[in-house]
């Protein structure tokens, strides 16, 4: 099972690779070299990720608490930056981003199998609503917020994702939730967790958290979506759904 998994992130990264080459081949070289370095470091944190969920789960629990650090100290950094501004959203922002935290660190402590579950489930559904998006965006989703996300976007990634979800239904076989609530369920969680990161980008009006990631808008630009699905599946466990 886990070498299917792995045959199938590669399948995905050499199509995703075959068509951001047919989409930025005509770009301009600064554009494609930062689309390039975007691909390639997005395929070494998969990997990270997936083998540390794979080989010892621990060692997944422990890049959660660091994600978690770093996301909490670019959160901070931006609020420092504005120079302590919007205090009121700020506040309404704190308890969110702890919930999710929260749930992002009860999640890396759960089942290995579904963890490696959601963590497929939500990963094909970035990849992919970039791609879609890519190549068939015209509707822009929230314009203010995040003016790169367009429905053609969302829809084609959220397709793709939930399909996926019943290729890998063997690591969730026997839970509660049939596979397609489940792997919309956390579709949708990883969508509201990218759209809460990027409306308090906007907030604070930068574009990236940080830079510590390249081509990425940040550790915390790079796992919200990880970070929603995951508190999906903790508030699932909480409620014993």
């Amino acid at each position: 099972m886990i070498l299917t998994i792995y045959l199938i992130i590669l399948t995905y990264f050499i199509l995703g690779g075959i068509i951001f080459y047919y989409i930025y081949r005509n770009k301009e070289p600064e554009i494609a070299k930062k689309n390039r370095a975007k691909f390639i470091s997005y395929f070494v944190i998969i990997h990270i990720l997936f083998f540390s969920i794979v080989i010892n789960p621990i060692v997944f629990h422990y890049l959660v608490l660091l994600i978690v650090i770093i996301g909490w100290a670019e959160v901070i950094n931006l609020f420092r930056q504005s120079g302590f501004k919007r205090k009121r959203f700020f506040g309404l922002s704190v308890p969110v981003f702890l919930i999710i935290s929260g749930g992002l660190i009860c999640f890396s402590r759960t089942e290995s199998n579904l963890i490696l579950f959601t963590f497929m489930v939500v990963s094909i559904f970035d990849a992919f609503s970039q791609i879609s998006g890519q190549l068939f965006g015209k509707h822009k989703l929230f314009p203010a917020i995040s003016p790169g996300k367009t429905i053609e976007g969302l829809i084609g990634g959220a397709v793709i994702a939930v399909a996926s979800a019943f290729l890998l239904r063997g690591l969730v076989a026997d839970h509660r939730l049939n596979i397609f609530l489940l792997g919309s369920g956390i579709v949708i969680a990883a969508f509201i967790g990218d759209a809460l990161t990027s409306l308090y980008k906007r907030k604070y009006e930068v574009k990236d958290f940080s830079n510590l990631i390249p081509g990425h808008g940040g550790f915390l630009d790079r796992f919200d979506g990880l970070a929603g699905g995951a508190t999906f599946i903790t508030l699932l466990d909480f409620f014993g759904i």
